[in-house]
């Protein structure tokens, strides 16, 4: 089976899948659908932005490439069934981006940033099927705290936000309070929710990615746990019989390290 000579153009990668799915491919890559991707598409993703979390541009630079194979993979797919080949992909995102933009590709002009959101608010409704609404476009698996973001974000450009931060902040306070003074489980859990999406849109109006700043909160902590496993190993204790304050002392240790 013949390598393309210029591995740097797009078009090699795709006669690479197409290959890879031919009659003497690979079975693995010969046996996938779009369903049985989906996972792999999702991992993909996460992986691209465990990167971008870390600053890692060389890694970056791989995770992005295995997130294009995804979806040439697709494309390629498509093209076997007849229902779309990678040109069409192209195509229509191009379509997408032009119409979208016609402060540039267009007579029209924008003053900020703001506006362009509203304009592109607009141009989406237009572009809505009948009987859709603005939220429907967001995909509802996403996160649940990428999703609360995203339709916060939606329904801002069209004016539907709190004007200032600190009422926000006195609304997470009033969730807070409505939380506490609930007993049942399904009670708290649906008030604690109330309570995360309130959280959700004040660091979407700090221009916080919550998802992100949990993540690396998560890392923080995993950091800072295992550094408190590895000195009780150095010492020869038991970190399962330590009291909460000599455990609270290991923390300690560890954030003085910087970690």
């Amino acid at each position: 089976m013949d390598i393309p000579p210029e591995l740097k153009r797009f078009e090699s990668l795709v006669q690479v899948v197409a290959s890879l799915r031919g009659p003497n491919g690979c079975p693995w890559d010969r046996a996938q659908t779009h369903e049985s991707l989906r996972e792999h598409l999702l991992e993909e993703s996460y992986e691209a932005l465990e990167a971008l979390d870390d600053s890692d541009r060389t890694n970056l630079c791989s995770e992005l490439g295995d997130l294009l194979l995804q979806i040439v993979l697709h494309a390629q797919i498509g093209k076997e069934s007849g229902e779309f080949e990678i040109g069409d992909v192209v195509e229509a995102i191009n379509r997408k981006l032009i119409s979208r933009h016609p402060h540039v590709f267009g007579e029209t002009s924008v003053k900020d940033v703001s506006e362009v959101l509203i304009r592109w608010e607009e141009l989406k409704k237009n572009e809505r099927q009948t009987g859709k609404g603005m939220l429907d476009g967001v995909p509802k698996t996403l996160p649940s705290l990428a999703y609360s973001q995203a339709v916060q974000e939606r329904v801002s450009r069209v004016g539907f936000d709190c004007p200032k931060d600190e009422e926000v902040l006195d609304k997470l306070s009033e969730e807070i309070k409505e939380y506490q003074e609930v007993s049942t489980a399904r009670e708290k859990s649906m008030e604690l929710g109330d309570v995360l999406f309130t959280l959700a849109n004040y660091a979407r109006r700090q221009n916080i990615d919550l998802e992100s700043a949990l993540r690396e909160a998560n890392q923080k902590f995993y950091n800072r746990f295992s550094y408190m496993e590895n000195l009780c190993r150095e010492r020869e204790q038991d970190l399962t019989k330590m009291t909460l304050e000599e455990k609270n002392e290991l923390w300690s240790e560890a954030k003085r390290a910087g970690i």
